[in-house]
Parts: structure tokens; sequence; C-alpha cells
């Protein structure tokens, strides 16, 4: 949900998120790790049997993504896919006490030079990511292993106080956090990247007028334009990035080709053409491991409906 800067009265329902995130970021990371994965696992287990609306739309848009699964197969992926949710969460809520060894030794990054050496040429770096496995993890990596800062971009929430404690917790594992207000963050996205910096953005969902139609797992999706645009008009380089988890504690990334600019096409036809290659990098890490694609939301135009989701 998003919520304008100006909004002062949160109602009930959005109380509550902001409190049990609060009692989240205290909490749970002071419990033994052990049991905070129990505890998130069973979490998972009973939203999964709980058949809510979240599970179902994970479950349909899995359907998506394997086609030929039976019933008991996609009931068994979608209850693996809450499990990696609930992962994400549970690791996020403590990623604040992780130190820079611990980070490093969670995450095992493959064609890492892709990144640092688009860095040291100092043409700026694009990172596009679709929401696979941690990507406030993978961030982390970058900020403490890595060193570099860089820029993403955070839709506002409501209540303005939740808002809050996620750019306070983003910006306490170094990342510079912009508000998505309209096309405003696309300029200082810009400026960062022509001073040679580096910006990330989750990339796989935008149903504003300003998507991308692309096609995605034999449908129409709409995706944003922002990665694609901001290498164009800069220089930068534009790289996908997937993740993934296994059966250890270590989550998997994946840095794969550039998304080149194309030499001939006005902007709109370069613009689609790379989108579309965004979207084929992350359809070949989210079908090699869909359990771990945390799309609790409508995506595909066809699943629209005039409400929204």
């Amino acid at each position: 949900m998003s919520g304008a800067p100006g909004d002062t009265k949160p109602g009930a329902g959005e109380r509550l998120s902001d409190g049990l995130y609060g009692l989240g970021w205290a909490a749970v990371k002071k419990l033994p790790e052990p049991a905070a994965r129990a505890l998130f696992r069973t979490i998972a287990d009973q939203v999964w049997k709980r058949r809510g609306k979240s599970v179902l739309r994970l479950e349909s848009n899995l359907a998506r993504v394997v086609p030929d699964a039976s019933p008991a197969w996609l009931a068994a992926l979608s209850k693996a896919g809450m499990r990696s949710y609930m992962r994400y969460w549970m690791e996020s809520f403590r990623l604040p006490t992780w130190t820079p060894e611990r980070i490093k030794a969670s995450i095992d990054v493959t064609d890492a030079h892709r990144l640092t050496e688009g860095l040291d040429a100092g043409r700026g770096v694009v990172l596009a990511l679709p929401h696979l496995g941690n990507w406030d993890l993978a961030g982390a990596w970058v900020t403490t292993d890595l060193k570099v800062p860089f820029t993403t971009v955070a839709e506002r929430l409501k209540p303005e106080s939740l808002y809050d404690r996620f750019v306070a917790y983003r910006e306490g594992l170094g990342m510079e956090v912009l508000a998505h207000n309209g096309g405003t963050a696309f300029g200082t996205l810009a400026r960062r990247l022509r001073e040679g910096g580096l910006v990330c953005l989750v990339a796989d969902r935008d149903l504003s007028a300003s998507g991308v139609e692309v096609t995605f797992f034999g449908g129409t999706a709409r995706m944003p334009a922002g990665p694609a645009l901001l290498a164009q008009q800069t220089g930068a380089l534009l790289l996908p990035v997937t993740l993934s988890y296994d059966d250890t504690p270590v989550m998997k990334a994946r840095i794969h080709p550039p998304v080149e600019v194309p030499g001939s096409g006005d902007r709109g036809e370069k613009t689609s053409s790379m989108t579309q290659a965004l979207a084929d990098a992350f359809a070949v890490g989210i079908a090699e491991h869909p359990e771990d694609w945390h799309m609790l939301q409508r995506l595909w135009l066809s699943d629209l409906e005039p409400r929204g989701e």
C-alpha cells in the first residue's frame, strides 16, 4: 500500500501493523537463531493452512511459473513459498545485529565481477532484482563486503511511522533511501549514476500507467521503465540479479550479463526491449527457484480486476 506524505491519522489496522513490525524488530533479533527459525516456519505453515487471499494469489502466480504442476505439487510449492517468505522476514528482523563477517558468510555471489568491474570503470551501475530471496541481505552484502554505498527507492507505506521504520532499517544497513513520489526520485538516481554510483531497484511489478508491458511466463505483465531509462540516460551498466535459498543458511545470488542499450529505435522501443530483457533474466531465476519468488499480489494483466489489489 502507498500513502501520501500528509497522511497523519492512521487507522486502527495501520497502527496495529506498525506496532507488529516494531515488535518484530525489537524482539525477534533477541531470540536464539534456532528458535527464531522454528517460530517463523510455524507462522508460515499456519498462514498457509488458512488459505487466505495472499496464499491463494501466491499459488495462482506459481501456477503460471510451473504450468504443468499437479494440485498437490502446487500446494507443496506454495507452502515452501510461504516458508521462504517468512525466512525473508526473520532474516530482515535480525539483519541489523549481524556482523560484517556474518553477512559475508550468509551470501554466495556468482559473477560478482560484473558489478565490481562496472563500478571500477566509473560508469555507474543499476542492479535490478525481482522479489526473490532476501534483497535486503544482498544490499547489506554490497555495503559491508564490497563497501559500496548505493541508492534505492522505497514505496511510501501507511502509517508514516511504518514507512519511517523501513527507511531507518535500510539506512542502518548503509543504503540511501528515496521515497517513491511520482518521478521526483528519478533525477536523484540519475545524478548518483552519473557520479559513478550504484542504484539498486526491485523491478518485477509496476501496475502504473508508466509500466512497460512484457511477456512473462506466457502472459502479459507490466514492469517498471526506470532501470532501462536510467541506463539510457546516464550510460550506466544495467545488471539483472536473481537470488535464491537452498537447504543451507547461505543465500545464493547471481549477477546476470548486462542488458545493453539497443543501437537503434526510439526511446520507447529501446525501453521496451531492455525491460523485456530484464523480465527474461528474472524468469530464469524464478523458474529455477519458484518457491523463493515472493509475489503475493496480482501481476499479470489478465488477473487484474477493476478494483485492483
